[in-house]
Order: C-alpha cells, then structure tokens, then sequence
C-alpha cells in the first residue's frame, strides 16, 4: 500500500495502525496536517485567510480492510470542510470484481464503533461533499467544524486484482463557522381513520443516500400511490430526517429510519426517533449486531432485515434472523430472489408451527431509488388502531398485514370456526384439531390472477379469479391438517417450471390451541 501528500513522493506504508475495532478491521493511514493553522479561539476570525488544500494519493491492494481511515488535524476557525475523491476503474475480464471506492466522514469525536462521531456517508453515491455549521451535503450532518483530528473513511467494497489507485482532495475554507438550525423532524401521528388499514412503503432512498428524488418527490410519489405512511431508509445515514419539513400531513405519516447497509447484508432500521444513527461498520463474524438490533428497539424501532436473498455484492443477508422483528420479503419488482425470501420464509413458518415458538411477519416494499422504480410497489397494508408510528409498528409486529403490489388490488382474508369463532391475519383461531374450520379470501383489482391457499404442508388449495379481478375463495381444513393458513395471489407464469409472480400475499392465520 502507498500514501503520499500533494507534491511529495509515494512511498510505501506498513499497515501501521492495523486496528481491531471489535468490529471489521481498518487502517489508519498517515495524518493530514495543514501546516498553517488559523489561530485559536480568541486568537483572530481567520476569515481573511486563504482556503488551504491538500491532496492524498495512495493504492490499496486487494484484501484491504473494510474501511480506511484517513486523519485530518483540523485547525480552530474552521467554516467549511470539503472532501472530493476519484479511483480508477479498470476494465476487469467477466468474473472478476472491479473497483468500488465508498467515502464518508467522522468528527473529532472520533471512529468508535457506534460512538458519537458519525458525520456522514455517501457510499459511492457521490465523489465530493462539504459539510458547514448551516449545511451539508446530502448525506452529511450540518453542523460546525471543529477543531481536532477528523477521519475521512474510505470503504473499499471491491478491489481488482491490480489494487485500487485513489486521490482525496481535502479542503478547509477558514472563518466564522456560523449557527446550526434546529432540525424539524416529522410529527408521529396523522390524522389517521381510527382502526383501519393502512398502506405504506417502508424501504425508500432520497437523494440523502443514493437515490435520484428529492424528499418532495417521494413525498408526492406516495400520496399518487395511495399510501398513508412512508418510512426514511438511506444507507448508513440519518441526513434525510431532518428533510421532510413541509412534506407530512393529516393525510401521510412519515417514519424516519436508515438501511444498516453492512457487508453482510442490509437490514432496515424502521421508525426509530429521529436523528437516531445505527452503526454500519462490522460483519457477521464479529457477532455485534444483536447489540445494534437491541439499539435499533430502545430507539423504537423495528428491526427488519431486508432483501435477504438478493445477488448485490454484500446484500445476502448472513445475521440470521434471531434478531429480527419482521422481514422483508418482497422488494421492489418480484424476482426469483423474492421467491427464495418467500419459501425461506414459509419454512420459518413452519418451524414457528412445530415448535410452538416465535414466528416472524413478513412485509413487502418498493426499495425505490429513482424513475422509473415505482413508490408503493410493493405495498404492506397493515391493521392498525391509528395513523401513528407506534401504531403501525404493533401491527407490524403482530404480522396483522398483508402485501399488495399497489393500491388497486384489496383483499381480506380469515379463518371461521364453529359458535362464530373467527381470526384474522396474523392471529389465531382456537380450535380442536378434528373441528371443521372455513378459509375465506376475498379479493378485488387481480385480473388474471389466480389464488394458492398455503399451509405447513405446502399449497392445499388453488383457484382462479373471475377475468375482472375479484372473486372470493374458500376451502375447507381443520387444524390437524393445517397449523396455518396463508393466501398467494399471483399472476400467470413467465416462465416454465416458475410459479407466476406475486400480485399479493397475506401473513398467516395459525390454527390449534
């Protein structure tokens, strides 16, 4: 590995600050100085003084650690910290990984894991950021820039063969660093309908991380959806909560959250107090996200691991699932990787069954970045006793909801047995196992589709739909032939020996004492 400053010659650099975090490993590279300091405070403004930069050149060879961190002897009377940073990227045969160069920053407060010195991330959404006492770069926290040694963290999340060549550009402009505003955050109520269903899409990027739309697009993107509640979800930052000034209503309840987005898998953080940061930086092998999860819960939210199965480098979800409160099985258009999650799911049902133990809600979401991904597509309707973040998080919690791929398609769905004993989704009907119990599915806004009624014994039960969409769906069991009952609503086929895409699907109703 080689580092050098601007004009000085590269020379070669052991891994002199190889630290063991208790989390992934990282390397601390040579500190940054900028020879002239403005004076202390006290000392003079500085705000005549020049801007001052400097430039860090170096490669990292494959097998360099997650993250590499890069100190900054900041002076006093500093106003403005800019970072912009190029790599090169070439041309690899198929097969063989390429560079990607991820950046983001922590404060004087240094890189402790999940200490308070998090200043921002950008992945490799951006290739330069500024951050100042009244602003900052989406992704990066406003705020003032005080003196001490901050870290730029680099994140090599592939490396090619021939390693990966980078320059950092580090510039501080000098002067009074002004006031920070206070933050808005959103209000965790709507107006809401009482108990009701309620729609909404929890797994959203702005341009906060790396998406292409503004909070106000996404803002009016779900109100045309049909949804009443959206939940913030940028990866490995919480800049966007303070961006919805202006943008809630009677008639859509924001959550802000994050995408915990780790190396080994990406897990939302959904509804937690704003401006409440959830730490990123460590692997499966380091066994600190149970610590992370328990966090997530004591800032009141929900735990929900996401796209377990998908092919993204680093996205397969390898934490399992102890930890989780609900997951997130269809995202975005369904894909084979969506019917992976689905039977993965279905298992832990089943397990959840024999074993009398805690079974895991499942929930569905757009992942939208930018057009022409489709807010609301997925959509979780949840039974909720209000438009309230605590409220939609129970039902949530309790799997009272179902997945629509939009607003045009409804569906109720419950189980009935004798003396007029009912359940509906994600409860459960008490029933002696020989006592005759009625499936019952209605469903509007599925043209063409068809309904699979599935069980711990697979699917017992299909039908289709009338041509217009709606219809109802009944099938008659008993709980010594079932120890749950979910509904598919599902498309024609594609493909051969692959079942049709969702359209819709419920959590379960769980039958037996």
């Amino acid at each position: 590995m080689t580092e050098n400053g601007s004009g000085s010659i590269g020379r070669p650099i052991g891994r002199r600050a190889l630290l063991a975090t208790g989390a992934a490993t990282a390397l601390t590279l040579k500190t940054v100085s900028f020879a002239h300091a403005a004076p202390g405070p006290g000392g003079g403004s500085g705000a005549a003084r020049p801007d001052e930069t400097k430039v860090v050149r170096g490669t990292l060879p494959p097998g360099a650690p997650d993250f590499v961190y890069l100190p900054v002897e900041v002076p006093h009377v500093v106003r403005q910290l800019t970072v912009s940073y190029t790599y090169e990227k070439p041309p690899q045969q198929p097969g063989t990984q390429g560079n990607a160069l991820d950046i983001g920053v922590f404060d004087e407060r240094g890189t402790a894991l999940g200490g308070a010195g998090f200043r921002g991330w950008s992945g490799g959404a951006r290739t330069e950021f500024f951050i100042r006492a009244d602003d900052a770069t989406p992704g990066y926290l406003r705020g003032p820039v005080r003196a001490g040694t901050w870290h730029i963290a680099l994140g090599p999340y592939t490396v090619a063969p021939q390693g990966l060549p980078y320059t950092v550009t580090i510039t501080l402009a000098y002067g009074e660093p002004g006031t920070t505003p206070a933050p808005a955050y959103p209000p965790p109520r709507a107006k809401g309908r009482g108990r009701a269903w309620y729609r909404g899409d929890c797994h959203l990027h702005s341009v906060h991380s790396d998406g292409g739309r503004t909070p106000a697009e996404i803002a009016a993107l779900a109100r045309a959806a049909g949804l009443d509640f959206i939940n913030t979800s940028e990866h490995n930052t919480t800049s966007g909560h303070r961006a919805w000034q202006g943008l809630w209503g009677d008639d859509l309840l924001i959550m802000t959250g994050e995408e915990i987005t780790t190396r080994n898998g990406h897990v939302l953080a959904l509804g937690t107090e704003p401006g409440h940061f959830v730490d990123w930086r460590y692997r499966a092998r380091d066994n600190r996200f149970g610590h992370f999860a328990r966090g997530v819960r004591a800032a009141g939210g929900l735990v929900v691991p996401a796209h377990p199965h998908a092919t993204c480098v680093g996205c397969n979800w390898k934490f399992g699932f102890g930890d989780a409160d609900v997951v997130e099985v269809w995202n975005g258009p369904y894909t084979p990787d969506d019917e992976v999650s689905l039977l993965e799911w279905d298992n832990s049902l089943v397990a959840a069954a024999r074993s009398g133990g805690r079974w895991l809600p499942a929930m569905g979401n757009s992942d939208a970045h930018r057009d022409p991904d489709r807010v609301g597509g997925p959509q979780t309707v949840v039974l909720a006793d209000d438009l309230t973040r605590a409220a939609i998080q129970a039902g949530l919690r309790a799997g009272r909801s179902y997945v629509a791929e939009s607003a045009g398609l409804s569906l109720s769905f419950s189980l009935a047995g004798g003396r007029g004993r009912h359940a509906g989704i994600g409860e459960r009907l008490r029933a002696a196992p020989d006592e005759p119990v009625t499936a019952r599915l209605d469903v509007t806004g599925a043209p063409g589709c068809t309904v699979a009624l599935v069980t711990d014994q697979g699917t017992r039960h299909t039908a289709a739909l009338p041509a217009p969409g709606t219809g109802t769906v009944t099938w008659e069991t008993t709980p010594a032939n079932a120890a749950y009952v979910r509904a598919e609503v599902r498309h024609p086929a594609t493909a051969p020996a692959f079942p049709g895409p969702l359209a819709a699907f419920t959590n379960p109703v769980f039958l037996g004492g």
